[in-house]
Order: C-alpha cells, then structure tokens, then sequence
C-alpha cells in the first residue's frame, strides 16, 4: 500500500472523509527536516501549523462560551490553554496514530522525532490547518470538538487542578516562546498574618497582579488576572 492510500485510510479513521487536494495533506504531515534534506526547505508544515492554531483557539473559544457560559473569562482562558496545550494535542496524535504519518529528516527519525510532544502537537495544529483549507469551517470544527471535548468535559469537573500558572506558562510559551516572570513587590502585615503582592510579567510587561495569605496564593491570583487580560486582547 502506497502512502497516499495509507493516508486515505487513516483521514477515514478519523472521521474527516477522502481529501479533496491531497498534496495538502501530504504538506502538513512533512516536518521541516525532510524538507530541508530533500533541498525544498520551505515545503513544510510551518506555515499550515500557524493557520492551524489559530482555527484550533477560534473553534474551541466558540465551544467555550457557548457550552461553559456559567463561567467568567478567566475559568474559559484557562480551560482553553489547557486545551490547546502541547501535552493535550500530542497526546490526542498519538491516540488517533498520528505519529506513524509524518514525513521526517533522518536525524529527528533516528532522535525519536515521530513520538516528539513538540513534533506532534505542531503536526496536529497543521492537519487542522489543512482540515480547514480542504474541507471548510464545519468541518474542522467537527473535527476539533470530537478530538477535544472529553478533555474539556474532563476540566469542568474539576478533574484537572485550577492552577492559573501552568495555564498562563504554556499560553505564553505557545504564544511568545517566553515564560512569565513573577515578583513579590509588596509584604503586608505582621509574620503570622503576611499579604503578598506579585506582579506577573511577559516580555518586561506586567500583565497581572496579585494578592494573596502566601506567595503561591498570590502568583495563582496574578496568573489569573493575566489569563484574563490576554485573553481580552488588553496587553501585548
């Protein structure tokens, strides 16, 4: 069996049907490495992987706020980074067999390249890209949801812990390829009863504050402001 019919089985499995332009596919399963080896360096999946992020954030934003209304800004931001985190999305490609179709250089192949989060994620971010410009909006979103919403069925009952910093840490790394930056500014208080200020920066910009009875309190609050704001489109 050639690639191409191995690749019309597998889009059948997951439930997307037959490609109407199949070298679209092809281009977002082929990681940079193989298209650097072969001499076409810019045949890859990087430009397909940007579109599809974007689609990914819209459609699970849209799902959101339409099944979750109940919650405030913050709640949704942070159910949805934990959605489109890099752990989420690769550990959904290696459940649907992702990982056995991408086009890979030897050296990612020989390093473990094709069981890669990073690799992974990335590769599945550019098939929703292609899912979209093949086969449209409905399609994709169709696509998405079956993917995702055990998982965000999962986080509405509280089964992931609420903790806004790991939330705010891989929106910013995704996002700006940074960490957040915390610092304690202000200590209120006499010892047995200390307040804690924190203020949380990205890329030197404060984006959040907080106030809390310890410093993790504080830094959760902080994040929290921040997840907010960014999701808002208030700061950078």
């Amino acid at each position: 069996m050639g690639f191409k019919e191995e690749l019309r089985d597998f889009v059948r499995e997951i439930g997307v049907g037959d490609f109407n332009d199949w070298d679209l596919l092809e281009r977002a399963l082929t990681h940079k490495s193989y298209a650097v080896e072969r001499g076409h360096p810019m045949e890859n999946n990087q430009k397909l992987e940007f579109l599809g992020d974007s689609v990914l954030g819209m459609v699970v934003s849209e799902y959101l706020y339409k099944r979750y209304s109940k919650y405030d800004e913050g709640e949704l931001s942070k159910f949805k980074a934990i959605a489109v985190s890099e752990r989420v999305l690769s550990e959904k490609a290696r459940k649907i067999g992702l990982g056995r179709y991408i086009r890979l250089g030897k050296g990612e192949e020989h390093t473990g390249g094709r069981s890669r989060a990073s690799i992974l994620a990335d590769t599945m971010e550019a098939l929703i890209g292609a899912i979209y410009l093949d086969k449209g909006l409905d399609a994709v979103r169709s696509f998405i949801i079956q993917l995702l919403a055990d998982e965000i069925d999962r986080m509405e009952r509280d089964e992931y812990e609420r903790d806004y910093k790991t939330a705010l840490q891989e929106l910013t790394q995704k996002r700006y390829k940074v960490i957040p930056v915390y610092e304690t500014v202000g200590q209120y208080g006499p010892d047995h009863d200390r307040t804690f200020e924190v203020v949380v920066r990205i890329k030197g910009v404060i984006v959040g504050r907080g106030i809390g009875g310890s410093k993790r309190r504080a830094e959760q609050a902080a994040a929290k402001e921040a997840l907010e704001r960014i999701a808002s489109w208030q700061v950078i």
